[in-house]
């Protein structure tokens, strides 16, 4: 029961603490979904350190020196809680921050990580030590059952309850009862004889199955790393979103583990191929824009039943718990290498998001290649022949429809390009009869600005920045009271804000993600024409305004996304403070809160109505051109007058009211669940 309990309890803690030092860290680096994929490559590289040790410290060394040097790593663990980073880590300068984001995790909680992951692996061996003929891969499942109690709990309970520092300071307090439970069964382990790998090269796995057991743990990691991009990139970047994928791929490693004959090959194949081709399907569907409530369910059954595959034939190969530990390493190894390629890889090698369906075709084949190396038993030498071919013919028919559909995608696009910050791809529409001839800059899958060919229409403001969406009246009413108005713009996309420029105003932008401005300076002219006084600031807005002294904005606008996802830290009450410092006395903050899937005014209104402020929301139906496109924004000011004009009220224009009991974010606290769509 206590070796149970241990690893029980190391499990809940190594779980618990990636969403809450994700969310803690998401602010300081854009709020951007790349940051948590790069958050799990290093979740996962501390695996694998932590199964190397685990490996070699039972392999090389008696068992008394296990004991005193892993008590010694405990004890110098505690030294580093709390597990607070410090706030010297956010950036001071644009580009791709996943090297310093690596560092600060290391340096925040990489000791205990390290060792709370070789606690499944090493308590495994001590306990088949200490009962010899014991099976010990089940306390495995129950390691991921701790873990995925850990990923619930934290959107459920953790995260609506209490703010990251308490989460940060409860998580350590548990962390050193872990660290006495562990050092109890590292003193009880010093007078058993560990379960060392034999030094007989042939007792040892073949090189063919270990390939195999990287392999298939690559892949489950790959899909887990590319099915949460694709999710946070087109909804939010959101612990709610990762605990969702990241408890279906720990489900499947439970249910595998638990039983062996839980993982049923005439069940789970059929629902491989018909998964693999409905993700394949949804993927290019409507332009990548199908609805949240057939994406999510689509993209989340596929990952649980390609998981299910690949890890179900994991359990199938693997080895007398002689080998335990170096087939656990291969496992780490395998979930390193698929999280590196998607995290470090795929952002310099791909101009779009093509890890998915890489990762979708990856997965068919190692079955394919599984089926044909690792048979097992079937009733039927002819069935077996059956589904290999099949399985065979399905791949390549997968490999042919994406790669089709991949080539159609890309030639709708005028140029392609990606980075740590996403994808943004630059869209013609031809003049005709239905539409206006135009250019868009798109995010993912969200149109982050249009501009008009026609060289006499190329100044006018389009998309969700129209004369009657929010910062359209906005800018508009300050251009009625004096010339030379100041407007701010945090987030640049092609720029079309800066249509509304006249000779003495100054517009200043804010934008994270280098390539945007470049896309803005080479395929759109906004910024080149604009007649008002203009410059471009790279790096976050939050870090870079809060840097800055009081810029005195007659305007200033949020207009943020990655996507359609918002960065929750450019909604907090902390950004509102910080914002209306930038403001001058009656200027207006105009937020564009547009979203699919999640409603955003009552965030807004209520920091408004905290702070004491005047807020309304501006609907724009966009019906007026082909070119505009629905809008929504709240704009909120510390004067009432604005909101008297005439081009401040009407048809589409009502105060904004938050909802009753809706709790204030900040930066300590946000919670998603409740303004989801």
């Amino acid at each position: 029961m206590l070796y149970a309990a241990t690893i029980f309890l190391s499990a809940f803690l190594l779980f618990e603490v990636q969403p809450m030092i994700g969310k803690i860290i998401l602010p300081w680096f854009g709020g951007s979904a790349s940051v948590w994929s790069t958050c799990l490559l290093f979740f996962q590289a501390s695996l694998v350190a932590g199964y190397l040790y685990a490996h070699f410290s039972t392999r090389y060394l008696k068992p008394r020196q296990q004991a005193l040097l892993h008590v010694a790593l405990l004890t110098v663990s505690i030294a580093l809680l709390p597990i607070l980073p410090s706030p010297d880590w956010k950036p001071a300068h644009p580009g791709d921050p996943s090297g310093r984001i690596l560092m600060l995790l290391a340096a925040t909680i990489g000791l205990p990580y390290v060792l709370l992951s070789t606690t499944s692996p090493l308590l495994q061996a001590w306990y088949v030590a200490a009962k010899p003929g014991a099976v010990p891969y089940r306390l495995f499942a129950l390691s991921n059952l701790g873990s995925l109690l850990a990923l619930f709990s934290f959107p459920l309970l953790v995260e609506p309850l209490a703010a990251t520092h308490t989460q940060a300071y409860g998580w350590s307090g548990i962390y050193v009862l872990f660290v006495v439970l562990c050092a109890v069964l590292a003193w009880n382990a010093r007078n058993h004889t560990t379960a060392g790998e034999p030094s007989s090269v042939g007792d040892a796995p073949r090189w063919e199955l270990q390939a195999l057991w990287i392999a298939l743990a690559a892949c489950g990691s790959a899909l887990l790393l590319s099915v949460t991009t694709h999710l946070s990139t087109n909804v939010a970047p959101i612990p709610l979103l990762w605990v969702a994928t990241l408890g279906i791929y720990l489900a499947s490693f439970i249910i595998c583990f638990e039983r062996e004959k839980f993982y049923h090959r005439a069940i789970f194949l059929p629902l491989l191929v018909t998964t693999l081709g409905a993700a394949a399907y949804a993927l290019y569907y409507s332009k990548g824009n199908l609805a949240i409530k057939w994406s999510v369910p689509t993209f989340v059954a596929t990952l649980f039943i390609c998981c299910m595959a690949c890890h179900g034939e994991l359990v199938r190969l693997k080895p007398d718990p002689r080998h335990l530990t170096s087939f656990y390493l291969m496992v780490a190894v395998g979930g390193a290498l698929g999280g590196l390629f998607v995290a470090v890889g795929a952002p310099h090698l791909f101009d779009t998001y093509a890890e998915l369906p890489l990762s979708l075709v990856a997965c068919a084949a190692l079955i394919a290649i599984v089926l044909w190396v690792a048979p097992g038993n079937w009733p039927r030498r002819f069935v077996l022949l059956t589904v290999r071919i099949a399985m065979i013919v399905f791949t390549a028919a997968l490999a042919i429809y994406i790669g089709y559909q991949k080539h159609l995608d890309d030639q709708r696009f005028e140029r392609s390009v990606r980075n740590y910050y996403g994808v943004l791809r630059v869209y013609d529409f031809e003049d005709n009869a239905s539409q206006t001839g135009s250019r868009r800059l798109i995010h993912g899958t969200i149109n982050h600005g249009t501009q008009l060919t026609a060289p006499e229409d190329r100044d006018t403001s389009t998309s969700y920045y129209g004369p009657k969406s929010g910062v359209g009246r906005a800018i508009r009413y300050f251009d009625e009271q004096r010339p030379g108005i100041r407007v701010g713009v945090i987030g640049l996309g092609a720029g079309v804000t800066a249509a509304y420029g006249r000779r003495g105003d100054f517009f200043r932008f804010y934008e994270i993600n280098p390539l945007d401005l470049s896309i803005a300076t080479t395929w759109f002219t906004f910024l080149k024409d604009c007649k008002a006084d203009h410059q471009v600031l790279l790096g976050d807005a939050r870090l870079t305004l809060e840097r800055e002294p009081s810029q005195q904005f007659d305007v200033l606008a949020v207009d943020a996304f990655s996507s359609d996802a918002i960065p929750v830290h450019l909604l907090t009450r902390e950004a509102f403070l910080l914002y209306f410092r930038h403001l001058n006395r009656g200027g207006i903050l105009a937020v564009h809160v547009s979203n699919r899937y999640l409603a955003l005014e009552p965030v807004v209104a209520r920091n408004a109505l905290d702070l004491g402020k005047v807020a309304i929301e501006v609907n724009d139906d966009g019906e007026d051109e082909d070119y505009l496109s629905e809008s929504d924004w709240v704009l909120v000011s510390s004067d009432r007058a604005p909101f008297t004009s005439n081009l401040l009220r009407g048809p589409g224009i009502k105060p904004a009211k938050p909802r009753p009991g809706f709790r204030a974010w900040t930066d300590d606290y946000s919670n998603l669940i409740q303004i989801l769509k």
